[in-house]
Order: structure tokens, then C-alpha cells, then sequence
């Protein structure tokens, strides 16, 4: 399976924002061979505004893969459902604010695209629900190699400002996958830089962002991300056998 994996799209209308996201869409339809999937791993709207989700529809719907989207930290859920992925919004207090779960099969794998988001704060958290959702189809799958998505790393990246919002019960999501072997890798955003790192006993990649790129410690610049820097996109190979190699790449 071949995913290109992008995030932090952060659509606000202006000018600028939208040009990025369409260059990343120009340059994955380029591509000599077609993704199975892309996945987009939150912050698709800066402001969870509906003509914010109305500009990432339209974006989204012109990839030549299929688009598979989380919510982010900034996007709204009812917003969310009901511009992008033309479902109800619902009310609030309602079923339709809560976490948004999806299920997608591609290429003989499984992606499971979970929601982190804590509505109203920038942490993130797999409530009760997601978990237990997680759980159950983690099981119904059987064999079949599955990859869980979702917008906050849970494990630090030694950033301050990204790790004061990171995954908050990152040790439930391990409890979860204690024991169970069909899950290759676990695939993030949030950070605004590509990484690589491990959690519970699997490569954890964070996808780069699209909108901007987060300026690490020990780089030195002005501001908290390079608006400058060119959007990125990570390229994963899963292999039947649990392997997962990824690539990041820049877009010109």
C-alpha cells in the first residue's frame, strides 16, 4: 500500500493558505504512480468556519486518490460532518458532536481514522468512546494489518510548545494496543514537522505541514514556524508483512 500522508492544511480563506493546500494536491496528482489513499491528519480549517470546510471540500475532492481526513485541534466537529464529509452536524449535546471515528479499507490494509480532539482546548484525548471504538475494530478485522491515524502525537517530539499539547492519555491508547500484532505504525500531525519516533512498541511518523513548518529548538529564527518553508507531504509503503517505510518529501 502506498499512503502520501498530509496535515495542518489550516484553510482560513486567505490567499495564501489556499494556494499551499492546492500546490501539495497539484503535486500528489503528478505523481507517476497514484497513492491507494491520502490521508489528512487534521487542522483542515483554521477556524472550524463552514466555507473554511467548503474551500477544503473542494480541494480535497480534486486529488485523483481518495482523500481521508481527522479532525485537528482547530477544526469543528459539526462543521466538520456536515461541510466536509456531507453527514449531520447535529446539535449540541447531541451524538452528532461527538468523536468523529471512520473506518477505511485500501489495498489490503485497514486505516482507522480516530479523533483526538478535545473540543474547545488544544490537547488532545481518545475518549472512552474512540478507545473502545478502536478496540472493537481493531478485533473485527481479524488478520488485516491496520494503521490508526489521528491529529496529536503521543509521544513527546522536544518541542515545548508542541509537547504542552500533545496526546494526553497516550498510556490507554498503549493499553489498547498491548497485545494486539496487526498494527504496523501509528500515523500523526499536529507538530508542523515531519518525525519519526516510536510509541508502544511501533514507528510513530508525524506527517509535515502544509501551511507552515515548526521551527525546532535549536534552529534559531524568528516566530514559532517558518511561513516561508515549503509545504511537505510523507509517504508511507505498508507491506503485507508489517513493514512500513516512509519517505518526506518537499513541494515545490
Amino acid at each position: 500500500m502506498l499512503l502520501a500522508h498530509i496535515s495542518d492544511l489550516h484553510l482560513d480563506g486567505t490567499e495564501r493558505a489556499i494556494k499551499r493546500a492546492a500546490r501539495v494536491v497539484a503535486y500528489l496528482n503528478g505523481l507517476s504512480r497514484q497513492p491507494d489513499a491520502v490521508l489528512v491528519t487534521g487542522d483542515i480549517a483554521d477556524h472550524g468556519a463552514p466555507e473554511e470546510y467548503a474551500e477544503a471540500a473542494r480541494l480535497l475532492a480534486g486529488l485523483r486518490a481518495p482523500a481521508l481526513p481527522c479532525p485537528g485541534n482547530h477544526d469543528d466537529r459539526a462543521a466538520y460532518r456536515e461541510v466536509l464529509l456531507g453527514e449531520e452536524g447535529g446539535e449540541e449535546g447531541s451524538g452528532g458532536t461527538g468523536p468523529v471515528n471512520r473506518l477505511h479499507r485500501a489495498a489490503g490494509h485497514a486505516l482507522l481514522l480516530m479523533d483526538s480532539t478535545i473540543p474547545g482546548q488544544d490537547e488532545g484525548l481518545l475518549d472512552d468512546e474512540t478507545l473502545d471504538w478502536l478496540a472493537r475494530t481493531l478485533d473485527g478485522l481479524g488478520g488485516t494489518p491496520a494503521v490508526p491515524a489521528f491529529h496529536h502525537p503521543p509521544a513527546l517530539l522536544h518541542h515545548p510548545y508542541v509537547d504542552s499539547m500533545n496526546l494526553t492519555n497516550a498510556d490507554r491508547l498503549a493499553e489498547v494496543l498491548e497485545g494486539r500484532t496487526t498494527v504496523p505504525a501509528i500515523l500523526t500531525g499536529h507538530a508542523h514537522t515531519p518525525a519519526a519516533s516510536t510509541f508502544a512498541g511501533r514507528p510513530l511518523l508525524v506527517a509535515p505541514g502544509v501551511v507552515s513548518t515548526l521551527r525546532l529548538p535549536w534552529e534559531g529564527g524568528e516566530g514559532l514556524t517558518d511561513r516561508v518553508a515549503p509545504p511537505g507531504v510523507a509517504f508511507h509503503v505498508l507491506e503485507a508483512d508489517g513493514r512500513v517505510t516512509t519517505h518526506f518529501r518537499v513541494v515545490p
